[in-house]
């Protein structure tokens, strides 16, 4: 007997992908940042922000349970980036030497105009409060992912106190080197500063595990 229902065609959109799905978040983030950087998170509305990104406000508002949460994408992408390169640091080097090997500001890093955005909502994260939340959650975030990889470089249980305390000292790290580049890079991010990033960021990252592995060695 013929299945009537799998012949019928598909009506409406085809569903959206996972990929399509943050791709989409990530192009209303830069829209967002745009107009925050005009004109202010308070006088900005998230019905603008979809006007501007080509989208519905129902569209809009299926992404981001607020406005203020749009930046989200885009300084997810400097975050993960942080934590994809840490999950792939081989067991034969050290952590300075993989990081100026491997490690990129964002996840994309093919895409020149997603560093500058990146750069520019980090900024931004300085003057308006309610995006500085967003961005401080994050790292608070990622610190659940550099436990689970310090713990096993370690061989340490991950919710002992001393694997708890680097993976916290890593998210700072990265979070004022961070800073520290999106305030050099107002006029736009150059590849000799990202190199000094990437070196920056290296150097105080060793230091840090270095110092606390020597304490817990110590105690």
């Amino acid at each position: 007997m013929t299945d009537v229902a799998a012949e019928k065609p598909r009506r409406g959109r085809p569903p959206v992908s996972d990929e399509q799905r943050e791709r989409q978040r990530l192009d209303i983030s830069r829209h967002a940042v745009r107009l925050f950087a005009a004109q202010g998170v308070a006088g900005t509305s998230g019905e603008q922000i979809a006007q501007a990104a080509g989208v519905s406000e129902r569209t809009f508002w299926r992404h981001f349970p607020h406005k203020e949460s749009c930046v989200e994408p885009l300084l997810a992408q400097s975050v993960d980036a942080f934590c994809a390169v840490l999950r792939a640091w081989p067991a034969e080097l050290e952590l300075i030497d993989h990081l100026r090997a491997a490690y990129t500001p964002v996840v994309d890093s093919s895409a020149e105009s997603t560093v500058d955005s990146v750069l520019d909502v980090v900024r931004l994260t300085h003057g308006e409060p309610a995006l500085r939340a967003v961005y401080l959650m994050l790292h608070e975030r990622a610190e659940n992912a550099l436990v689970d990889v310090l713990a096993r470089r370690l061989g340490r249980p991950a919710d002992a106190i001393d694997v708890r305390v680097q993976a916290a000292a890593m998210s700072a790290v990265l979070r004022v080197a961070t800073d520290d580049v999106a305030q050099a890079t107002v006029g736009g991010a150059t590849s000799g500063v990202l190199d000094g990033h990437r070196e920056q960021l290296a150097h105080a990252l060793d230091q840090v595990l270095r110092g606390l592995s020597q304490a817990r060695t110590s105690a």
